[in-house]
């Protein structure tokens, strides 16, 4: 089973700019848990949870619980740090948010999703087609497949399999005879004439001139338009692929490998600019948000690192590897153990 097929699809969702007061309401009227926190162009930019509204650290809850033991005890001057806090600027949903957020396409398997919350100690993970959130997968849903899963019982066929593998192999053997009885035809090219006793003229040289010109522009614009074709199949694969366990040991294999050589960083993935948030604005311009624009598998090496690598001393830091046609390409996302700079 896939995403789509379990997902909830009435998702409630907030901007960067809502109140905590106004989600913790939106929580409470919707009976969920957790909201996404989307920008104006409809993508995920970050998760608010229960947790994230209270506090999560315990410095925090004592500091608030103190502050409510001093509103309610008679005679006692209020918390300065209190009276401060209400004059203050409220906090909004950005100022809370857990970011980046790990994401899935409707086509991940369950099994994938599920191995992503143990993975990131998340219990749900927002869904997404062409870079808009379109359903939302929690815990509570793969628990709900599972119960159908065991219910349901496949119907055999006459041959003793069942009804969707022989789908799959009718489906086979036709890919099969496609493949070995089709034709391709070229098209036919007409040789150019050109008699030896033709007399050229200037004018039939500006328009040879003209023509290649026009063949250069024709060229370059089906050239870009490969590109742009390439980098949407790549930001689509990057969104519904995942980092395993496996894959991250391979990675930190590859930077041990490099430090042991001399280096001081490791390319841990090359993405397009268009994968993050912004499109990549915020990395070409070195601003300290940049972490918060990543989406899929950069967003997922992110939370990685802060989990595992940042509290022994790494850093991470992300560049444009070109710049094709004067316009942003590739960004790389490398992990750092010199005096890079990270965030």
């Amino acid at each position: 089973m896939k995403a789509s097929d379990v997902m909830t699809t009435a998702v409630v969702s907030i901007g960067p700019e809502t109140p905590t007061g106004e989600v913790a309401k939106i929580l409470g009227d919707n009976g969920i848990s957790a909201v996404p926190v989307i920008d104006a162009a409809g993508a995920p930019i970050g998760m608010v949870s229960e947790g994230d509204l209270i506090g999560r650290d315990e410095p925090a809850r004592n500091s608030r619980q103190d502050w409510w033991l001093t509103l309610v005890a008679e005679g006692e001057a209020l918390n300065p740090d209190f009276l401060a806090s209400l004059r203050g600027p409220k906090p909004t949903a950005g100022d809370v948010m857990a970011s980046p957020v790990v994401t899935v396409g409707a086509n991940t398997e369950l099994s994938e999703i599920a191995k992503l919350l143990t993975a990131h100690r998340i219990k749900r993970v927002p869904v997404v087609r062409d870079g808009h959130v379109v359903g939302i997968v929690s815990r509570a849903d793969l628990v709900r497949a599972l119960a159908e899963q065991a219910e349901a019982k496949p119907v055999p066929n006459r041959n003793g399999g069942h009804f969707a593998e022989t789908l799959a192999g009718i489906d086979q053997r036709f890919f099969h005879l496609q493949r070995d009885h089709g034709e391709e035809r070229l098209p036919a090219v007409s040789p150019r004439a050109d008699p030896d006793d033709a007399k050229p003229t200037a004018a039939e040289f500006h328009g040879l001139i003209a023509e290649h010109a026009h063949k250069q522009m024709q060229d370059q614009q089906e050239h870009r338009q490969a590109l742009t074709t390439q980098r949407g199949k790549r930001v689509a694969e990057l969104t519904d692929r995942h980092i395993s366990d496996a894959d991250w040991r391979s990675l930190l294999h590859g930077a041990r490998q490099a430090a042991e050589q001399g280096g001081k960083e490791f390319m841990l993935l090359d993405f397009p600019g268009t994968l993050c948030g912004d499109g990549g604005r915020a990395v070409n311009s070195d601003l300290p948000e940049w972490p918060a624009t990543l989406r899929g598998e950069a967003a997922e090496l992110y939370l990685r690192w802060e989990q595992d690598l940042k509290p022994h001393g790494f850093h991470l830091g992300a560049r444009f590897l070109d710049f094709p046609g004067g316009m942003p390409g590739d960004i790389g996302l490398f992990l750092l153990w010199g005096d890079g700079p990270g965030p």
